[in-house]
């Protein structure tokens, strides 16, 4: 058993899901080495996933030059690094800082057999698992709490802020994605939500205002609420603690709300849920074209179709009930702080 006092420093740079994936690895190291300090490094644009979470000591964070943030880092006497993005920045990191470090394994190369040759290379464990195994050293284990996020007061959306039709109760729908081959076109979301037939909060960024504004005009605003790009993450969070469910695309809303543990209605397109990255810890249903033969083509995504005829969304079967409804589920509370 590690007993020592030790300063750990995490290095996730991106992306949003991707770092709320890494949040057991905080919760479990600060939890269970004793006396631990734990830093965590990323990005400056994902700040505000880890400014509220008490698991962490200190955030430091990366802009333009990768030289200043080292000397930074340099000057913290750091015992320990856990790695958990394993890229060019992050060994110039461990390499400059010169400590013990322990690195994720991003399985590269089972990946590519994978995504190739569709060969059954990938095992059979979450991502959050295989971040975990970088602590073994430490005695660490899985607590099973699953994933954190932490919603500061100041972003928690009250229910006023929102149409009278959505007041009452609602499903949100994370419409966004990293890339198009991982979203549902336009016309599937119109079916999708008139299938739910339910009031429907659209969340995503700027960039998912258009296709919101669609949705809107094909159901009416009794049936949809287009909030893409009116709320910031903590408060897109805030909504999604709020809904009955939520239906995602393979993004990192989906992800904050496994942490926040919704049920998740999870939709798949050119990626597969064997890749390690489903919902974590929570209950979930995978929405995906099982039986076509060209996926996954690809481990993050493209712009468009590398086939042309994008059957993996274009033909996605909705072969989902929605029991929730019928048990007249509300919103749960909301999760502002850590568990005790």
């Amino acid at each position: 058993m590690h007993t020592a006092p030790a300063k750990f420093l995490i290095l996730r740079f991106s992306s949003i899901g991707d770092i709320v994936l890494t949040t057991p690895v905080i919760r479990c190291l600060k939890q269970q080495v004793p006396e631990a300090e734990v830093h965590f490094c990323t990005k400056r644009a994902y700040r505000s996933l880890l400014e509220s979470n008490p698991y962490i000591d200190k955030v430091h964070l990366l802009d333009d030059e990768l030289n200043d943030l080292i000397r930074q880092l340099r000057a913290e006497k750091f015992d320990y690094i856990i790695d958990l993005h394993n890229n060019l920045r992050t060994f110039l990191i461990k390499l400059r800082l010169g400590v013990r470090s322990y690195s994720f394994d991003k399985l590269n190369w089972e990946k590519w057999l994978y995504v190739r040759f569709k060969m059954k290379t990938m095992p059979d464990q979450h991502i959050v698992d295989r971040y975990l195994e970088t602590t073994k050293t430490f005695d660490v284990v899985n607590d099973s709490r699953g994933l954190d996020y932490f919603i500061p007061y100041k972003d928690i959306v009250e229910t006023e802020w929102l149409p009278k039709t959505h007041r009452r109760s609602f499903i949100a729908y994370a419409i966004g994605g990293q890339h198009n081959t991982k979203k549902l076109p336009v016309p599937r979301i119109v079916e999708l939500c008139r299938k739910i037939n339910y009031p429907v909060v659209l969340l995503g960024g700027k960039e998912d205002i258009a296709a919101g504004e669609e949705v809107r005009h094909a159901l009416g605003d009794k049936l949809i609420y287009n909030a893409c790009g009116k709320y910031n993450l903590n408060q897109s969070a805030s909504l999604l603690q709020q809904s009955v469910l939520v239906f995602s695309h393979d993004t990192g809303l989906m992800h904050i709300a496994a942490a926040l543990k919704k049920k998740v209605y999870s939709i798949w397109g050119n990626t597969t849920p064997q890749l390690g990255m489903y919902p974590y810890k929570t209950e979930h249903v995978l929405l995906e074209n099982k039986p076509l033969g060209c996926r996954p083509c690809s481990k993050i995504g493209y712009e468009r179709c590398p086939l042309g005829h994008f059957k993996c969304m274009n033909e996605l079967p909705f072969d989902f009930e929605l029991t929730e409804l019928k048990r007249g589920a509300g919103p749960s509370t909301r999760r502002t702080g850590p568990e005790r």
